[in-house]
């Protein structure tokens, strides 16, 4: 496969557990689907794909970053490709993490939903949001008494 092609069908093979996570919070199917970690196999397997080939380039820029060789490197096609396949990977492993952890903190789907869509698009902001969110509402729904007193003991100090 080409890498233009690759690059084209990176995002869509995501589409569908992006769409179960939005649309279907609830189903025990979604649910079934997206707790497993292998659901981000798809764009990895792309990433490998286009990587492997130009490992000692990408061994390169990573284990020695530098803003230009960063630029040469992902300014290029692969390099772009490469970027975005693994982009789309972490995305959809930070949505994942997020909807499995709003389900165990009974985070409503209504709030949930456009958060992954925003997740989606910007995943660093969608993660912050998150983060913050759970912080207000504390810890899971099915958190053991004992998790939950050790948590009340750090906050008070004792």
């Amino acid at each position: 496969m080409t890498v233009d092609t690759l690059f084209a069908i990176t995002f869509p093979m995501t589409v569908p557990f992006w769409a179960l996570m939005v649309f279907a919070p609830a189903w025990s199917i979604t649910h079934r689907i997206i707790s497993s970690p292998w659901i981000i196999l798809p764009p990895l397997a792309v990433y490998l794909v286009l990587a492997i080939p130009r490992l000692p380039a990408l061994w390169e820029v990573v284990s020695r970053p530098d803003l230009d060789l960063i630029t040469a490197f992902f300014g290029q096609r692969d390099g772009a490709a490469i970027l975005w396949a693994h982009v789309i990977a972490f995305d959809l492993f930070i949505a994942r993490w997020m909807y499995l952890d709003s389900r165990e903190r009974g985070i409503h789907p209504l709030l949930m939903g456009p958060l992954l869509a925003f997740t989606l698009l910007l995943s660093p902001m969608g993660l912050l949001i998150h983060m913050t969110i759970r912080t207000i509402v504390g810890a899971p729904r099915n958190a053991p008494a004992a998790a939950l007193a050790e948590k009340h003991e750090t906050r008070s100090g004792s």
